[in-house]
């Protein structure tokens, strides 16, 4: 038995020794999920180019985004579907980044934004900007970052006790979610005509009509907040083991958890701010990240690619399977997610967890 342990960790982990003589140890299974799931989110994202009222063959497309297409193929691919799909692309990564710390933080697969409230919490700031303000799309756009800072900061203070801890967490944030929820219908019901169905159509989740003015902010925070975190998943892996052995270990969990949670949080608002509250990725793509590599821990890099190569082809599948009649992004992430959130709370049951 020892010697097939000893084995599978040989064939699954490998020590890499860099020049000056530091040792890093290589998942090579989570290493080949991660690049695989590269190669599917860029795959589906060329085909997502070429899709449209007007096709363009995989090969134009590729031919385009070097530089070599003609001026027709150049306005389309370039001015109007690439932002789309780059949206697409760091939304979907920072949602999927997003759920994998709030899963390890609380501990618990249901500490996901969706079940804490936050997408809640920025949709009541993007409403506030629109039915009370008739405000811009810049303006909607701070409001829902605004509104999810300000959740997830009410979240944390009021499930602090002497710490953080996970199932009050999720406890806390379905509260403040239904709170929210009840502001939000609230607010519809104050809005007009006009700013009604403006906001029912943001709060669906979409990518439709999405450009650079919201591909560059996305591309900056991910720059700044996605090495921050993954600067921090070793302390992140060993507050798993518990708060106590963690301290004993060195780490400054409750600075790490604050640092973390921000982090989190920012990913998920912006998100939500750029694109509305596209529903559900948060919660499956670390669970199906870490079911694809099958390691313990946080698996942070490979929930954010999931999330990427998840959210691109729901968007292609909300183009493509229903003909003429293109349904939002958020509605096919909302069902594929419902599916998947029924599944994994059967599953929690019948381990007894819940």
């Amino acid at each position: 038995m020892k010697a097939t342990v000893k084995t599978a960790v040989k064939t699954t982990n490998r020590a890499i020794r860099t020049p000056g003589g530091l040792s890093v140890r290589l998942d090579v299974r989570a290493f080949t999920v991660v690049v695989l799931l590269l190669l599917a989110a860029l795959a589906a994202s060329v085909v997502l180019i070429g899709t449209g009222d007007f096709p363009i063959s995989v090969g134009d497309v590729l031919k385009t985004l070097v530089g070599d297409g003609d001026a027709g193929q150049e306005f389309i691919i370039n001015d109007l579907r690439l932002p789309r799909v780059l949206v697409g692309l760091l939304v979907g990564a920072s949602l999927g980044l997003g759920g994998a710390l709030f899963q390890a933080i609380s501990r618990n697969p249901l500490g996901s934004p969706d079940v804490l409230g936050l997408g809640q919490g920025a949709t009541a700031g993007a409403l506030i900007v629109i039915v009370l303000m008739s405000g811009s799309a810049a303006q909607v756009t701070v409001g829902a970052l605004v509104g999810g800072l300000v959740t997830g900061m009410a979240i944390y203070l009021l499930a602090w006790k002497r710490g953080v801890h996970g199932y009050r967490l999720v406890l806390v944030g379905i509260g403040v979610s239904a709170i929210v929820a009840a502001i939000n219908g609230y607010l519809l019901t104050k809005a007009d005509l006009v700013d009604a169905a403006r906001a029912v159509v943001w709060m669906t989740g979409s990518l439709n009509g999405r450009d650079w003015d919201q591909v560059w902010p996305l591309l900056w925070l991910c720059a700044v907040l996605v090495p921050l975190v993954l600067a921090h998943a070793r302390g992140l892996r060993m507050m798993e083991m518990g708060d106590d052995v963690s301290n004993a270990l060195g780490v400054r969990v409750e600075r790490v958890r604050m640092l973390l949670m921000v982090a989190a949080v920012l990913l998920t608002a912006s998100a939500t701010a750029a694109a509305g509250p596209v529903s559900f990725v948060a919660l499956t793509a670390p669970q199906l990240a870490r079911r694809l590599t099958r390691s313990p821990g946080p698996n942070l890099l490979p929930s954010l690619c999931m999330g990427a190569a998840l959210l691109v082809t729901a968007d292609w599948v909300s183009q493509r399977a229903f003909g003429a009649d293109q349904l939002p992004v958020g509605v096919v992430t909302g069902v594929l997610g419902g599916v998947y959130l029924l599944w994994l709370l059967i599953t929690e049951r019948k381990a007894g967890r819940i």
